[in-house]
């Protein structure tokens, strides 16, 4: 792993550690982005996560406001939903940002991936494999730097194809 960040970004893939809790799996990823000087953005996973709470939400309080602010506008009424449903009403979560990183290339950490859903491990394997995703109202937004992605593991169950799509750390002994 240590020659990872020599590498080209094209050519870096996920990182997979697991392992019981408490063994330093996260630490890895704080690590790194100390060393690399960039951003650690991190999706901590759990039952029930769905898509739009690890990639974006809409801003309705903003949203609300604008319509009730634009109520005298000209605009008809096709011109604001296009308007409120545009990139400044828009509220980045973890996999969005990791996506949208301006800085450069940012370590995403993807904490305990075997506590998420099946449904959300196979979205989490297209958008690893692309490193794009689409938001119906924006279009398609694609990764303005590939991040360093580190995925981690308490084995609760089997992770499925996604402790498949990177290389595995070895695991790291007491002292």
């Amino acid at each position: 792993m240590p020659t990872r960040p020599s590498l080209p970004p094209s050519t870096w893939r996920p990182a997979w550690d697991e392992g019981r809790a408490g063994v330093g799996k996260t630490e890895i990823a704080n690590v790194l982005s100390r060393i690399l000087d960039t951003r650690l953005i991190r999706l901590q996973c759990y039952e029930g996560l769905d898509v739009s709470t690890a990639l974006y939400e809409w801003n309705y309080q903003k949203q609300l406001l604008w319509i009730k602010l634009a109520e005298g506008s000209s605009m008809d009424a096709g011109e604001k939903e296009q308007h409120i449903f545009s990139q400044p009403f828009l509220l980045e979560r973890p996999l969005l940002a990791a996506l949208t990183c301006r800085e450069g290339a940012p370590v995403l950490l993807i904490d305990e991936v075997d506590r998420a859903d099946e449904e959300f491990e196979a979205f989490l394997l297209e958008l690893l494999s692309e490193f794009q995703v689409t938001i119906p109202e924006v279009g398609t937004v694609r990764a303005e730097h590939i991040p360093l992605v580190v995925l981690t593991s308490n084995r609760t169950r089997d992770a499925g194809g996604v402790s498949t799509c990177g290389s595995t750390i070895p695991p790291m002994k007491k002292s």
